[in-house]
């Protein structure tokens, strides 16, 4: 009989669908806090969709795009669990994976010419000394800055708490 969807899984179906063994999804329990499968009675195991999506992530990261168990670990400090999620479905465009610092940098093609003068003010994000981007770029930056701000203030929080 096939489960639904959104049924959770046993420790047993979900590695079956994620192709990794079982002591697998137990250790990576142990290094990254973000992985909580639900515990029944007897410690039994049971992983919501969310559970395998943010699972399925993780392998990716791990296996495929080579990082390791502390990239993974930054890379969800910094960017929180979508950046995981975002590993499973493929490469996250505005995001560079060589934020993580035990990765091979990468390089990406750095595109500023100087700009005249602009005629009419320009909203949200001022960028003088460039020429004007176009909407899909401003719309890269602005959630880059965004997670900038989100990082920031997290971390103005965990110093505020100490």
């Amino acid at each position: 009989m096939q489960k639904g969807p959104d049924a959770f899984r046993t420790i047993s179906e979900a590695a079956e669908e994620l192709g990794v063994p079982q002591h697998v999804l137990r250790f990576w329990e142990t290094k990254f806090s973000f992985i909580r499968p639900m515990k029944r009675a007897g410690g039994r195991r049971f992983y919501r969709p969310h559970d395998l999506t943010v699972l399925a992530g993780v392998r990716d990261l791990l296996h495929k795009e080579g990082y390791t168990i502390k990239g993974v670990q930054k890379l969800y400090r910094d960017q929180g669990s979508k950046r995981l999620v975002a590993g499973a479905d493929g490469p996250v465009p505005d995001i560079v994976p060589a934020m993580a610092p035990d990765r091979a940098p990468e390089t990406a093609p750095v595109v500023a010419t100087p700009a005249p003068q602009p005629s009419a003010p320009q909203a949200a994000l001022p960028l003088t000394g460039f020429a004007a981007i176009d909407a899909k770029a401003r719309a890269s930056l602005e959630r880059n800055l965004k997670l900038l701000i989100d990082t920031k203030q997290r971390l103005d929080r965990i110093l505020d708490a100490q």
